[in-house]
């Protein structure tokens, strides 16, 4: 963070790292990415007498801001910056504004990256629980999964990964990285709404063969007898 890229040949890129020292890597190729920002000025908004949190909107669970009857919805009220929030939060505003008593509070909201392979992450990840000794982990490659090699996509390292509490065995956390992985993105969302246990994902036929299977086996695994591997 904070560095800068240079010239780039023949496998080296030069960089210039935050503190002014420069760098030499050895690269493939360069990604250049260039973040968001909430669109906040420029429109009024800071003639409003409407709170914020940093550089975002502050609302509350029913996305309303410190203003009577103004609501704030999707990337400019926080992270995670999504469409499928925004959508969200607008359902919810139009059911209030409607005379209903609805309130923006998901137990999570899974989030993808659509690159090749795709990444799927839903909850808590790795990070989140290092150092922790009261969560069970559990990996279930696509190379055991007959639907994954049946369509090319389990020979490059694409994976299920569940985090549960160890005590309860409820489902904390799903991440995936594979082909096609964002197809399994609503069920991994839909079982962390629940408040599942890895018992409820382990006692669910799966339908085969299908990549949703690896869901199935890493819950499995995580109980100690995963069947394909």
């Amino acid at each position: 963070l904070g560095a800068r890229a240079g010239g780039f040949g023949d496998g080296k890129l030069n960089v210039t790292d935050k503190d002014g020292n420069p760098l030499q890597l050895a690269a493939d190729k360069v990604l250049v990415t260039v973040g968001r920002r909430a669109r906040t000025k420029g429109w009024g908004l800071e003639n409003m007498g409407v709170a914020m949190e940093g550089p975002f909107v502050k609302i509350d669970d029913r996305c309303a801001t410190s203003m009577k009857n103004v609501w704030a919805i999707g990337d400019l009220t926080g992270e995670p910056m999504l469409a499928h929030k925004g959508s969200a939060q607008g359902e919810v505003v139009a059911e209030i504004i409607a005379g209903h008593n609805k309130r923006f509070d998901p137990t999570t909201i899974a989030a993808v990256c659509f690159t090749e392979p795709e990444i799927v992450s839903a909850g808590m990840g790795v990070s989140d629980v290092e150092g922790r000794d009261d969560v069970i982990q559990a990996v279930f490659p696509f190379a055991a999964i007959g639907r994954a090699l049946a369509i090319e996509a389990g020979d490059d390292g694409g994976f299920v990964r569940v985090i549960a509490d160890k005590n309860d065995h409820r489902l904390l956390g799903i991440q995936a990285v594979g082909q096609h992985v964002s197809e399994l993105s609503n069920s991994f969302a839909q079982m962390l709404e629940m408040g599942a246990v890895l018992e409820d994902v382990a006692g669910t036929i799966h339908v085969h063969p299908t990549l949703g299977e690896a869901f199935h086996e890493a819950s499995l695994r995580a109980l100690g007898h995963a069947i394909h591997i």
